[in-house]
C-alpha cells in the first residue's frame, strides 16, 4: 500500500491522499500502522482502519447509509477467501468514483497453482479452506457484471527444490504454504506426501533451472473501470 501512495504522490505531488484500510487480521493492521509511523513523507495521506472483512465492511457501510465513492481500489491476492466473490466485486465496484478503477491481483490460469487446484486436487489434504479460483473465474463475474477491464500478465517464480529434500526445514514451510496444512510433511500420510511431490514436479507446475525446480507463480492484474 505504501508503495503505490508513493507513486501517487510522485505523480501528484501536493494531492491530499484519503486511504482506508480494510483488513480482519489484526496483526497486519498492527504492523501497517507501525510502517505508517515510521515514515516521515505522508503528511498529505490519511489513514482510516477498518479491522473487518470485506463482507463486514460492506455490512457497516450499507447499515450506515454509506455509499463512499474512491478512485482507486485494490482487492490484491484476497479474493481466495471472501465468502461471496461476485457480490463482494459488485459492492467494490459500486463503490468507485467516476473515472475510478478496481485492480484485481490473483493467480493466473497459467499458474502452477491453475493445475495443482484442478487436475491435482486430490494430492492436496481435505483441510485446506477457500475457492480455488484464479484469473478466468474473475472475469467470468466481471463478464456477467457487464462491466469493462483489461487484464495484465505477470510471469513469476518461485523456486521451491528444497521441497524435495527430505528434512530440509524451509521445505517444510514451502509445503505447508502450498497446502494451506501446518506441518503437512509430519502429518501428512507418506502416499500423499508422494503424490503432491510428483504433481509439483509435472511440466504444467513447475519447470527446470539450473538443476533447481521453479513453481509456476504466475499472476494475473485485472483492471477494471468504473
Amino acid at each position: 500500500d505504501l508503495k503505490m501512495i508513493r507513486i501517487l504522490q510522485a505523480v501528484h505531488p501536493g494531492v491530499l491522499i484519503d486511504n482506508e484500510i480494510v483488513e480482519p487480521n489484526p496483526q497486519h493492521v498492527a504492523a501497517y500502522k507501525e510502517l505508517v509511523n515510521q515514515a516521515p513523507d505522508l503528511q498529505n495521506v490519511s489513514f482510516i482502519w477498518h479491522q473487518l472483512t470485506s463482507s463486514e465492511y460492506e455490512q457497516q457501510m450499507k447499515e450506515k447509509g454509506a455509499h463512499k465513492k474512491f478512485d482507486f481500489i485494490h482487492m490484491i491476492q484476497m479474493l481466495y477467501r471472501v465468502e461471496d466473490i461476485p457480490n463482494t466485486i459488485k459492492f467494490f465496484h459500486s463503490c468507485l468514483d467516476h473515472h475510478g478503477k478496481l485492480l484485481i491481483i490473483i493467480l493466473s490460469d497459467s499458474s502452477g497453482w491453475a493445475s495443482l487446484w484442478k487436475k491435482y486436487r486430490h494430492c492436496l489434504p481435505s483441510t485446506d479452506s477457500g475457492h480455488y479460483i484464479t484469473s478466468n473465474g474473475i472475469t467470468d463475474v466481471l463478464k456477467r457484471l457487464g462491466v469493462e477491464y483489461q487484464v495484465y500478465e505477470f510471469p513469476s517464480g518461485w523456486d521451491i527444490t528444497e521441497c524435495f529434500i527430505e528434512g530440509d526445514p524451509v521445505g517444510g514451510l514451502m509445503m505447508d504454504f502450498l497446502t494451506g496444512t501446518k506441518n503437512f510433511l509430519d502429518t501428512a500420510p507418506l502416499g500423499l506426501r508422494r503424490q503432491l511431490q510428483e504433481a509439483l514436479c509435472q511440466p504444467e507446475c513447475s519447470s527446470r533451472k539450473d538443476g533447481r525446480i521453479i513453481f509456476s507463480n504466475n499472476l494475473s492484474m485485472i483492471v477494471v473501470e468504473s
